[in-house]
């Protein structure tokens, strides 16, 4: 019978290697040598009487039963992982790490989320990834690769998570004042695509918001520049020689630059709502459920509401 300690360790490194498609990599990832991950692989696979890996010269990827058994190995070790945080929390408090991807339109908005879960657990260690798709998240969320996920969830099939909304993104225009010489507080969106524009890249989800808005008026716009940060376009728009349209949450946190001016754009605004996402899979993890609580108590819509205005 297989030693239960041994089996995790197994069940990692095939996990590993399911993730790194290398060998070397994956043994580095696991801190052993080579020689000892293929060796706790070959063993498993005698354990489970199928072959897992297609071996060459060097690693050709998992075998069909492989890619069906690497599932349920991320889903065993997630397993583990929540219950020994389970019985730490019972003795301790929460300990432990929490992975959280996040989009970047919300990369300037997720501390309202995670100062407060830092606070009330101090012991516990957050990892961001900022640069993910909404999309990616969720699936590396059905992997057991991250814990939870700040995205965009419309159009996404979540049925087998937990949705819960955080607040309502609106997008604005900003531009140097001697670009909106004469403009009040509000801008059409035909007016708008006569200002010198910079934008998000093409197939990001800030910039298909934009491009539906058009759209819907049978207007459409090339941009000179486009960028995939947001920090990238108000570094522009701060030249005085750009406008941009982005998150009006991004203004509100880290302010626009010297001498510019913030629009709302109108008929239509566009919004699009942000939410914390979460595996549905129970019991499930001490530290997600930890998460979700903040969030449901933390008012972040009212944070942000509070902030700057267009002006």
């Amino acid at each position: 019978m297989v030693e239960w300690g041994m089996l995790f360790r197994q069940l990692e490194y095939f996990v590993a290697l399911a993730r790194e498609r290398h060998f070397a990599r994956a043994a580095a990832a696991c801190y052993v040598s080579q020689p000892a991950l293929s060796e706790a692989i070959r063993k498993l696979e005698q354990e489970l009487k199928v072959p897992l890996v297609r071996r060459g010269r060097s690693f050709e990827g998992l075998t069909p039963e492989g890619e069906r058994l690497v599932l349920w190995a991320r889903r065993i070790l997630a397993d583990h992982d929540a219950l020994k945080q389970e019985v730490t929390a019972l003795q301790t408090g929460l300990t432990g790490e929490l992975r959280l991807g996040v989009i970047p339109a919300a990369a300037s908005t997720v501390a309202l989320l995670t100062d407060p879960f830092c606070a009330e657990h101090p012991l516990v260690r957050v990892q961001l990834e900022t640069s993910l798709r909404s999309s990616e998240i969720v699936d590396r969320i059905r992997r057991f690769e991250l814990d939870a996920g700040v995205i965009y969830p419309y159009g996404l099939n979540t049925g087998d998570l937990v949705i819960t909304p955080l607040y309502e993104e609106q997008h604005v225009l900003i531009a140097s004042s001697e670009l909106l010489t004469g403009r009040s507080e509000a801008i059409s969106w035909a007016d708008a695509l006569e200002l010198p524009m910079c934008l998000l890249t093409r197939g990001m989800r800030g910039r298909q918001l934009i491009d539906d808005a058009l759209a819907a008026q049978d207007l459409a716009v090339t941009p000179q520049l486009e960028a995939d940060s947001v920090v990238a376009l108000l570094a522009h728009v701060g030249t005085g020689r750009w406008a941009s349209i982005v998150p009006q949450t991004w203004i509100r946190t880290l302010r626009p630059p010297p001498g510019a001016r913030v629009l709302e754009l109108r008929d239509p605004s566009v919004t699009a709502e942000i939410a914390l996402v979460t595996s549905a899979v129970e019991p499930g993890s001490v530290l997600t459920r930890a998460l979700v609580q903040i969030a449901r108590n933390t008012p972040i819509g009212d944070a942000l509401s509070s902030g700057p205005r267009p002006s």
